[in-house]
């Protein structure tokens, strides 16, 4: 493929909603590297909301015990009976503070809600333990007659509490992605000043200045080599799998690896002007516009809301001009809103996704965004990255072709000798294969590598060697095999002794076993599959025939795979399946990003579902997981809202007349009763 050091433009797209709060996550940088994205600090204060959440529900938690032993229904529910002096007044101090300490995001949540008119889940949850406290303080202190309900009120505030902060976590770490991508870039770079080398931070270079990139380190900042020869591994970067070679007047990319050989490199760009800054602009900007979806369970909370409010305030004024006492006018409105608290709405999803979640971990899932996950069901297409997704990652040898009546043994462990003394990723896959087929692999004497051909030695007294086909010179390979090799985009080496050939090994990409099993599932299923490389396209077109995908887009840079993205989205809603760095973008623009586990983090981190297991068969199991949870997700939101039919109208006092009457006491056993069937069909996801 080309070399991709064009600087990647910046695109908008579309994904999914953030839960709670509307927060902006954090983007951090690293150490010394140059590059500040932008909205530092935003993620303290998200992680700071998270901790408060967690903080009043415990205190509030702790408050609840005394409430439910000192609650007579309570007491005659459990079998025992006791009082203390000041039962009540003690009961009213503890609800008391959890009313204002416990309740208190949900007091100015509904206050931000008013402002905005934008009534939700924030409204009802405030509305109904401002209902429930009054009603049960007035009459503690004896400006009404009845019975109070502070510990529903209690309970309310509890799973509400802990409701939320389920949601929120949910969408911690999303600011770690772009710090994954920073911690790429080394912090501290060999610059070379009048024939001295000294150790400077890389944020101190400056365009000009002479580096010394030693091998098995990582180039500081993007360059052009001036001296030196090395392979240079960008994997991580373009989703090249295989090294490339780089040399005088070659340009080399700001965090790749170094290989065996020294570069001395004129710095390019520096800061915000490298090409790992801009991929880390590109995720930024995919994830700040993101398209802001409004959930099942507020959609449910504002139609409640109405409800609730509309049908209290009437039910207050109709009793009353019907020529009822205020106590019963109030006791009636009262039982409305209990009735309508939202302790089953608020448990219906996060029930759900606790199950879902916990099952998704049993078969090798990680769910970080729970709307992603949601979304999954409805996915017309499944793009998956080649390097490290649907292959290994690694080379490995796809034929060994022997030459002049030689046996496979008799050529590759001889090959294997030879390559066992050098860390070319080519040679590795090379030992690998002798090592698998349990060969003996001889000893080697006067090794010697050759720069950018190959290796020779002396095996038993015999000069061989292992190289490229540009070493052979002119030596002539007639063997159709080979032709067909480097027709799939296959690499071809030879072991060769003085000029006779004796074989020659085709090595490629290896391509995941378990790939094929996924994308025939996948296609089973309905989905159309397709492959989104940044190698060539003759590698590309046979891993694709290989797996029978339905398309491929093959040499596509890391900014070109999130336009790649969008433009299927154009017609479809797109999953993206990657595992490196220069998938991030693509993974965000996604309306699902998936990564493959044992990726790098910074893909872990741009995703909203991550594979553990590194298993592309995976993905087939998250979209009937997604399927059958948000089947359960709407039987619970429906029963959630849907018993309000039928008792609100009695909470009303609609059969007052037939001598039917639910007191507050009956509207929070039904409204319990409602929060124990959505516990249960959720765990009947199992």
């Amino acid at each position: 493929m080309s070399n991709p050091h064009s600087p990647p433009s910046g695109g908008r797209g579309e994904s999914h909603a953030m839960a709670a709060g509307d927060q902006t996550m954090a983007h951090h940088t690293g150490p010394g590297t140059g590059i500040t994205p932008p909205g530092h600090g935003e993620g303290h204060n998200h992680a700071a909301m998270l901790a408060d959440y967690w903080r009043r529900f415990i205190v509030s938690l702790i408050l609840t015990i005394p409430i439910l032993a000192l609650t007579p229904e309570v007491q005659e529910l459990a079998g025992v009976g006791f009082m203390i002096p000041g039962q009540a007044f003690v009961v009213f101090l503890f609800a008391t503070v959890i009313y204002l300490y416990g309740g208190w995001p949900f007091l100015t949540g509904f206050a931000k809600e008013v402002r905005t008119r934008s009534i939700g889940m924030m409204t009802l949850i405030a509305v109904a333990i401002t209902v429930a406290y009054v009603y049960s303080a007035s009459v503690v202190l004896g400006f009404t007659a009845g019975m109070g309900f502070f510990w529903e009120l209690a309970t309310l505030i509890d799973i509400m509490l802990l409701g939320h902060f389920i949601e929120m976590r949910s969408v911690m770490g999303a600011s770690r992605a772009l710090e994954t991508l920073v911690r790429i870039m080394p912090s501290e770079a060999h610059r070379i000043r009048e024939s001295e080398i000294a150790e400077v931070p890389v944020s101190d270079l400056v365009v000009g200045d002479l580096v010394l990139v030693r091998p098995g380190e990582k180039v500081p900042v993007d360059g052009e080599v001036t001296a030196g020869e090395s392979d240079v591994n960008e994997a991580m970067l373009t989703g090249e799998s295989r090294p490339v070679r780089r040399g005088r007047g070659d340009r080399v990319i700001g965090g790749a690896i170094n290989g065996a050989g020294a570069l001395t490199v004129l710095v390019t760009a520096t800061g915000a002007e490298t090409y790992l800054a801009q991929v880390v602009e590109l995720v930024r900007q995919a994830q700040e516009s993101r398209s802001r979806t409004q959930d099942l369970a507020n959609r449910a909370a504002f139609l409640l809301t109405v409800t609730a409010v509309t049908v209290g305030a009437v039910t207050l004024a109709g009793w009353l001009v019907a020529g009822e006492a205020l106590a019963f006018a109030v006791e009636r409105a009262v039982t409305v809103m209990v009735i309508c608290c939202p302790h089953a709405l608020g448990l219906a999803v996060p029930l759900v996704v606790a199950v879902s979640t916990s099952l998704a971990a049993g078969n090798g899932l990680l769910i970080r965004d729970r709307q992603a996950f949601e979304a999954a069901r409805n996915l017309d297409v499944i793009v998956f990255d080649k390097t490290g997704t649907l292959t290994e990652g690694r080379f490995g040898v796809t034929e060994t072709m022997p030459q002049a009546g030689l046996s496979i043994e008799e050529v590759l462990a001889p090959a294997a000798a030879l390559e066992r003394l050098s860390e070319h990723p080519i040679a590795q896959g090379i030992v690998a294969e002798a090592v698998g087929r349990g060969l003996t692999i001889p000893e080697v004497t006067n090794f010697q590598a050759l720069a950018g051909r190959g290796v020779e030695g002396e095996i038993d007294g015999r000069r061989l060697r292992v190289v490229s086909p540009g070493a052979l010179e002119g030596v002539d390979v007639a063997d159709e095999r080979v032709q067909r090799a480097r027709s799939r985009g296959e690499t071809v080496v030879f072991l060769v002794e003085d000029d006779r050939v004796l074989g020659a090994f085709a090595l490629a990409d290896i391509v995941r076993p378990e790939a094929r099993a996924a994308v025939t599932e996948l296609k089973r299923m309905g989905y159309r599959c397709m492959m989104l490389t940044g190698d060539s396209r003759t590698v590309a077109g046979a891993v694709a025939q290989d797996l029978g995908l339905d398309d491929f887009y093959a040499e596509v840079l890391p900014h070109e795979k999130a336009e790649r993205i969008r433009e299927v989205q154009q017609h479809s809603r797109v999953a993206m399946v990657g595992d490196g760095v220069n998938d991030a973008p693509a993974l965000v623009q996604a309306d699902v990003g998936i990564a493959i586990g044992a990726g790098t983090d910074v893909a872990v981190e741009s995703a909203d579902i991550v594979l553990v297991r590194s298993d592309p068969r995976d993905v087939a199991h998250l979209m009937r997981l997604s399927q059958r949870t948000y089947r359960k997700m709407a039987e619970n939101l429906l029963w959630a809202t849907g018993y309000n039919v039928v008792a609100i109208p009695l909470a009303a006092g609609v059969l007052y007349g037939a001598g039917i009457v639910l007191t507050p006491a009956i509207g929070a056993v039904l409204m319990s009763v409602s929060t124990v069937i959505v516990a249960i069909n959720a765990r009947l996801l199992r």
